[in-house]
């Protein structure tokens, strides 16, 4: 089959690999549609540490069981249609028998760590396959891993009703993060982001106001912020915009050396809560639903969508903030 494989820092090719097949307990899945994110750069630039090499990547995607393997107990056959939670957990850790399994001691995940979904085909756990709803189709069940994320990111905010948020990066995750803080009952929602092609997009999704720079925003503060992009100076920012008694959530990818200036008196005086999000957290299942009954708007997101030989140039176009989601379609 044909598949993306990264060699290393740079070296990213669309080559021959051999077909999977499925071991015990896994099915072979045909995917559909594969989407990009930060994680994929990472990866092809070799700024990413769990990534072993050479590594098929793609975590976000969705396709067709054509095999089944010895001992698969879930109730899935070949021809049905699934998205996958690429979610890697060992299961005996501490943090997984204490039910958080995002944070195990073992973590990996397909794309990550082991060959993923920018390819013809690829093997998965099969309690990792959701079967996909009727109405969802591939690009929009693809999407299904980012919003899982944003869902799990979402309750460990814990939100009130009516109260403000600020959402600084409107990527797919700050689109998708908007619209599930307006489901949740937010009061305000500003959305910051640098690229203004985006803006307008945050617009129709809802938001209160957007702007270029929280600066832009005339000193505004929020019961709650996100930052979504992992830059320290957006993060800073951030802090600075939260309200006595408020919450910072860090969703964004920040790289593991970075450091911000806060102040632990502000924090203690203000008594402000500073929040990590990391992945997706038994919110797979939920993301799908939400896609399914509507609740959010895929179709807004999904911007581009390439041929598997086109995945070098799906990366530029994600380099350069070009457009919102961006997928490859392995079938064609």
């Amino acid at each position: 089959m044909r598949a993306v494989l990264i060699g290393g820092a740079g070296r990213v090719e669309v080559t021959e690999v051999p077909d999977p097949t499925p071991a015990p307990g896994q099915l072979v899945v045909r995917v559909g549609a594969c989407g990009l994110c930060g994680t994929d750069v990472h990866i092809a630039d070799g700024t990413f540490p769990p990534a072993p090499y050479p590594l098929v990547p793609g975590h976000e995607f969705a396709g067709e069981v054509v095999a089944v393997g010895h001992d698969v107990t879930v109730d899935l056959s070949v021809g049905d249609r699934v998205g996958v939670d690429p979610s890697l957990y060992c299961g005996h850790c501490e943090p997984c028998r204490s039910g958080r399994g995002n944070l195990c001691a073992n973590w990996g995940a397909i794309g990550d760590t082991v060959a993923g979904g920018f390819a013809e085909y690829v093997a998965v756990p099969a309690g990792n396959a959701h079967r996909l709803p009727d109405a969802v189709d591939f690009r929009a069940g693809a999407l299904a891993e980012p919003l899982a994320c944003a869902v799990h990111g979402v309750r460990r905010l814990r939100l009130g009703l009516g109260e403000s948020v600020l959402v600084v990066g409107a990527g797919t995750m700050g689109l998708l993060l908007l619209q599930l803080l307006r489901k949740q009952g937010a009061g305000r929602i500003d959305v910051v982001d640098r690229n203004p092609d985006r803006l307008p997009v945050a617009e129709a999704l809802g938001a209160t106001a957007t702007a270029g720079s929280v600066a832009e925003l005339d000193g505004r503060t929020y019961a709650a912020a996100i930052d979504v992009t992992g830059a320290p100076a957006a993060l800073a920012a951030a802090f600075d915009a939260v309200e006595r008694g408020g919450r910072l959530l860090v969703f964004g990818v920040a790289h593991e050396e970075a450091t911000i200036p806060v102040s632990p008196y502000r924090i203690y005086n203000q008594e402000i809560t500073v929040l990590g999000s990391m992945g997706v957290l038994n919110s797979y299942a939920a993301a799908l639903e939400l896609i399914d009954r509507g609740h959010v708007d895929t179709a807004a997101l999904l911007t581009h969508a390439l041929p598997l030989d086109g995945f070098p140039a799906a990366l530029d176009l994600l380099r350069t903030g070009q457009g919102v989601k961006i997928q490859v379609l392995p079938g064609g």
